[in-house]
């Protein structure tokens, strides 16, 4: 686990998993929202925004986190893991709520997260799994075989992840290949 790319709704827990992988493994992390807007949370454009994915997958370490789907195959190309966290849309609305609360609205930049609760925000949570997932699981099927794959379907399974692949890096549990399959 070398180059991980972390895919998911919003609210799915992308950046905390990556966060914490990124420490755990001493592995640089990028919060594609970070790259995805300026300094003023501006959109960038969309060909500059696959030129920094691009210098950030051509490093040998990295966990990036983000769904962008039409800049995924970059990522994929890439990564050697990628963790699908395929997680049911309350689930998301209620990650979305509790980042809300704690954090705040606006830009995050310590969090790499742009929080930007909107109408079509909660439409694309709730439409995600029958809209995005499809497009998710066909660029995941093209690259079966070349990556690892892991699929989160729940907080428990993203939590019993880390574990193991905690006691894993300490030798205290033998790590499993996946806890789920897409």
């Amino acid at each position: 686990m070398n180059r991980i790319a972390i895919i998911g709704c919003g609210g799915s827990g992308k950046t905390y998993l990556a966060r914490r992988l990124g420490a755990a493994l001493a592995i640089p992390v990028t919060h594609l929202d970070a790259l995805h807007y300026d300094s003023d949370w501006n959109r960038i454009p969309v060909n500059r925004f696959a030129a920094l994915q691009r210098e950030m997958a051509a490093q040998p370490r990295w966990v990036a986190d983000g769904n962008y789907a039409a800049a995924l195959p970059i990522r994929l190309a890439a990564a050697d893991t990628v963790i699908f966290l395929d997680l049911p849309a309350w689930v998301c609305l209620w990650g979305i709520l509790r980042r809300r609360l704690r954090h705040g609205a606006g830009q995050h930049a310590a969090i790499g997260v742009y929080d930007r609760i909107t109408w079509d925000f909660v439409r694309y949570i709730l439409g995600y799994r029958r809209s995005m997932r499809p497009r998710i699981l066909r660029l995941l099927a093209q690259d079966a075989g070349r990556t690892d794959l892991v699929v989160l379907r729940s907080r428990r399974a993203i939590r019993r992840f880390l574990r193991k692949l905690l006691g894993a890096k300490h030798g205290l549990v033998p790590m499993d290949e996946t806890t789920g399959s897409a």
